[in-house]
């Protein structure tokens, strides 16, 4: 590779020296002219992450700073070489001491009525204008605060330009800006003109925005987008939109929205009324932008609140751009709403810098902050012990790690990595969104740490039946639990068929509750996809383990090979792990042979080497990985040069791009036999479809078979159990009954803690309620007659109602207060004569997984007869019938026996102290999440 000379040896000398090593390990081999007029995009082909890379080399080679925004406004070496000219005639000045903050008092107030984003704006500019909401981080360590009130005058005023303009209500207005005040009074500026705000991610140099703008036409046109708010060095592309985009009537800049008189009085949002919409694809092919509602926005901020235990000394530090859900609504409206501070710097300085995200939340004191996972790696990977000496993470609460796939070992490596610089094991959150839900779904208990499952890799692979691995099997699969599902929402997983399976079995994941989408903008073929009755489907693939999400990859991702479910971001983790080829740059995918038709495993992975002699010994060593991993070679390994893996603009691999440039750039070699692959391809199509087919008719024959078997046994029992002269006698039938049903269903359970049963004792028996068969299970495992409290309105049903009187059931009105009065009497009474007594203080159940608040009745009655209570954990029987479904289910039940609670007394705060101790030794048992926080 030539070097250029220029007539500036000393600094261009190192400059060009450092640009041909960067440029040397991107394209080995390649030969290339490296002159003071070398573009960076166009001859070096430096993305952001190589002109990042590039610029921590300079910095240590002139030990000198430079300013972050070359990554975007540099275009050639020679503005490199000026602007370390620039930064040494100026020296090097020491950045200032990092102190905390000083804020105003925190407040606990929050908008709690407001309806829609612009009434909790309005709340906040009004009760408290003065307070600064947001911290915009520029250079170095200069920031500008930013008010409530500065907020809504700013978006006042936007507002009132795009009235004058004609903005109409409903009508949508894109944003093309990069993170920064005009950004935040952008958005809230067009909602108060009722019109829709649809971020779109700017470019990430301004050299390349004309063909920015043309890759996002599909976007806009989509949107019918009628203005565009973006950089003034788009301006003049007008007449581009205006060519393909019809909606199209002006390209405008942050500062023709300034200087208007604000109006008296803003467009009225209703909360039904589209907040925003947020694009998840659409550079090319067909754009899918998801409808979301200021409704469906709140409902998922206060629900996040709520799972995340968020106060008001909270403080929320981000580098995620606005045009991503997570950035957009997790972070910026989030912070709005909970009234806490909101620190904010640029995502291309944390690509430069990613130190300054972690000095950020040491400087702020941040509680609050997350990012995907590649984030997190960055760190690992740029970050040197110099640039964190004197680093404080201790305040860092939550570290939301989601977004994209979440890495075990990265979650891992980065505690360790910064556990010496205060951060917490327990502050690492994995957690789990999408946009159609608006952007959270589940999340882990705050304070809980990482929780990873290490299941066995076979059974996983054929059968999609996550059974736990032992400690000592290295071949074990390992996934992340991401927690459950945020409060009012819901999580299920289905079959092709739409069957849903029951735990540890891998399927479609659906979701449902108040934050889920209703559809996609004037797209609605993608929007009948969406939807399975009222459910909606993520297109991810996962398990639910103990109540908690585990989410295994993506559907269309998904390569099905001789029978086996093959994950492509396993195989790509581990070929990256091998030496000489780059990390996180690996893409694994199917590809049909255009002359065949067989489906063929591809690895396409980055790589430096360029001895050929290299290069095969790398092909073999990722194909003996992929042996190791996967039991079968791949049928292409295809080196290719660094920067050749498509990504998405947040890191992830863009594996369908990948197969397209694969199938129209790549070398198809190396084929084998037809006939072979004609088998191949049967095996691979025939049997895993015969294989789901199985499954599906296998769960509807056994949960039919199951009701068929209730019947004889139901027929026979229940007249004989209302004869019995005794509700003892009738219940030793009935717990006869209730194991012979249980033994012909084949429904494996255990009863552990029973030896702590007092015989003939005086208690009363509370346990957590998650299905219709809790009773069963407990009548199963119970050795002596209970009286069950049951809700009055059984009392009436012909069949249930006979018989639980038999068994002398006492029923409770639950909606007529003086009634319920009266029953609660009765059941002091029924304890002072000595009845055991057995009660659900949850009062009902949900299909999802968790424990509710405990009704306070059942621990009145312990207390005021001085009765023991013996709290039940029951695990499984949601399981076996979940609610809303009746598809039965061979899972495996446990019914674990506390020991007994004695009262401390018959008063209230007795009552209280018995109910919250029982409660909190359920829930350590019955391994939920806990639903009352």
């Amino acid at each position: 590779m030539a070097i250029a000379k220029t007539s500036r040896p000393e600094t261009a000398d190192i400059v060009l020296r450092e640009a041909q090593a960067l440029a040397q390990e991107l394209r080995p081999g390649r030969q290339l002219t490296v002159a003071a007029d070398s573009r960076l995009d166009r001859d070096l082909e430096l993305d952001s992450l190589a002109r990042g890379e590039l610029l921590l080399r300079l910095e240590q080679a002139f030990d000198t700073q430079l300013p972050e925004q070359l990554l975007a406004s540099s275009e050639t070496l020679q503005d490199l070489m000026d602007a370390v000219d620039r930064a040494q005639r100026g020296g090097r000045s020491e950045p200032a001491p990092l102190r905390p903050v000083t804020r105003t008092p925190t407040t606990t107030q929050r908008p709690e009525r407001a309806q829609t984003l612009v009434e909790v704006l309005e709340w906040q500019a009004k009760t408290q204008p003065k307070r600064v909401h947001a911290y915009l981080l520029g250079e170095g360590d200069r920031e500008l605060a930013l008010t409530y009130g500065d907020l809504w005058q700013g978006a006042r005023k936007v507002m009132a330009r795009l009235l004058q303009r004609g903005l109409m209500a409903r009508q949508t207005v894109a944003i093309m800006l990069p993170t920064g005040r005009d950004y935040l009074i952008s958005f809230f500026g067009i909602l108060l003109a009722g019109g829709i705000p649809v971020p779109i991610y700017p470019p990430a140099r301004l050299s390349q925005i004309e063909d920015h703008i043309r890759r996002h036409v599909g976007i806009l046109a989509n949107a019918q987008a009628t203005f565009l708010i973006t950089v003034p060095e788009a301006k003049p592309l007008a007449f581009v939109l205006r060519a393909h985009v019809q909606s199209m009537r002006g390209v405008l800049t942050p500062a023709d929205l300034r200087g208007a008189e604000s109006p008296t009085t803003h467009v009225v949002s209703q909360p039904d009324d589209i907040a925003f919409l947020q694009y998840t694809s659409g550079s090319t092919g067909n754009p899918k932008g998801v409808v979301l509602t200021h409704a469906n926005l709140l409902a998922n901020i206060r629900a996040i609140a709520e799972a995340g235990r968020i106060g008001a000394d909270d403080v929320y530090v981000s580098w995620l751009p606005l045009y991503h859900d997570m950035g957009l609504i997790a972070s910026w409206l989030g912070s709005l709403y909970f009234s806490i501070p909101f620190v904010l710097m640029s995502p291309l300085a944390f690509l430069a810098r990613p130190q300054r995200w972690l000095w950020a939340i040491h400087r702020h004191r941040g509680t609050l902050s997350g990012a995907p996972n590649f984030a997190y790696e960055l760190c690992l990977r740029k970050i040197r012990d110099s640039d964190i000496e004197g680093l404080d993470l201790s305040s860092w609460r939550v570290a939301y790690n989601g977004a994209e796939p979440v890495s075990p070992d990265t979650m891992e490596r980065f505690i360790a990595r910064f556990e010496p610089c205060g951060f917490r094991r327990e502050a690492m959150m994995a957690v789990f969104g999408l946009a159609e839900c608006s952007v959270g779904l589940t999340c882990p208990t705050p304070g809980r740490g990482p929780k990873v499952d290490r299941i066995q890799r076979e059974p996983f692979l054929t059968s999609g039946r996550a059974l736990s691995a032992a400690d000592d099997d290295d071949t074990a699969l390992s996934f992340p639990a991401c927690g459950w599902p945020l409060p009012g929402h819901e999580i299920r997983i289905v079959d092709a068929a739409g069957f849903e399976l029951g735990e540890r079995q891998q399927g479609r994941l659906e979701f449902r509750g108040p934050s889920a989408t209703s559809g996609y903008y004037r797209n609605a073929e993608q929007t009948r996809r969406l939807f399975h009755g009222d459910w909606l489907d993520s297109a991810d693939l996962a398990y639910i383990a103990d109540g908690e999400l585990h989410v295994t990859g993506r559907v269309k991702d998904l390569i099905i090979r001789a029978g086996r479910n093959i994950h492509p971001q396993e195989l790509e983790l581990a070929i990256g792990d091998i030496e000489g080829v780059r990390r996180g740059c690996v893409a694994v995918f199917a590809s049909t042979h255009p002359q065949t038709g067989t489906e063929r495993l591809v690895v396409l992975a980055e790589t430096r080497v360029d001895e050929s002699t290299e290069r095969e010994a790398l092909q073999k060593a990722i194909n003996d990985c992929c042996l190791r991993v996967i039991d079968m070679p791949a049928d292409d390994v295809v080196l290719v040069a660094p920067q050749t893996v498509p990504k998405t603009s947040s890191g992830k691999i863009r594996r369908a791009a990948s197969r397209d440039w694969y199938e129209h750039r790549g070398q198809l070699k190396g084929t084998a036999p037809v006939w072979w692959q004609l088998s191949r391809l049967m095996l691979a199509a025939v049997v895993p479809e015969l294989r789901h087919w199985w499954r599906s008719g296998r769960d509807v024959l056994y949960s039919s078979y199951a009701w068929l078997v209730l019947l004889p046994v139901a027929l026979v029992a229940w007249p004989l159990i209302t004869l019995m002269p005794r509700p003892a006698w009738a219940w030793r039938l009935a717990r006869g009954a209730a194991r012979l049903l249980l033994r012909l269903w084949g429904v494996p359970w255990t009863a552990s803690g029973v030896e702590q049963v007092p015989a003939g004792g005086h208690y009363l028996v509370v346990a957590n309620h998650g299905s219709y068969l809790d009773g069963l299970f407990l009548l199963a495992a119970w050795p002596e007659p209970l009286h069950f409290v049951a809700k009055a309105e059984l009392r009436r049903q012909l069949v249930a109602g006979v018989f639980l009187r038999r068994l002398g059931t006492h029923f409770v009105e639950r909606f007529d207060l003086q009634q319920g009065v009266a029953d609660a009497s009765r059941l002091i009474g029924a304890a002072h004569t000595g009845q055991r007594l057995m009660l659900f203080p949850e009062g009902t159940f949900t299909r999802a997984a968790g424990l509710g608040a405990f009704h306070l009745g059942a621990f009145m009655v312990a207390a005021q007869t001085a009765t023991s209570v013996l709290p039940v954990a029951l695990r499984g029987p949601r399981s076996v019938l979940r609610g809303e479904s009746w598809l039965l289910r061979r899972q495996r039940v446990a019914v674990d026996v506390g020991a007994p609670l004695a009262p401390s007394g018959g008063d209230w705060q007795a009552a209280l102290a018995l109910r919250d101790a029982a409660r909190a030794d359920i829930l350590k048992r019955c391994r939920e999440p806990d639903l009352s926080r």
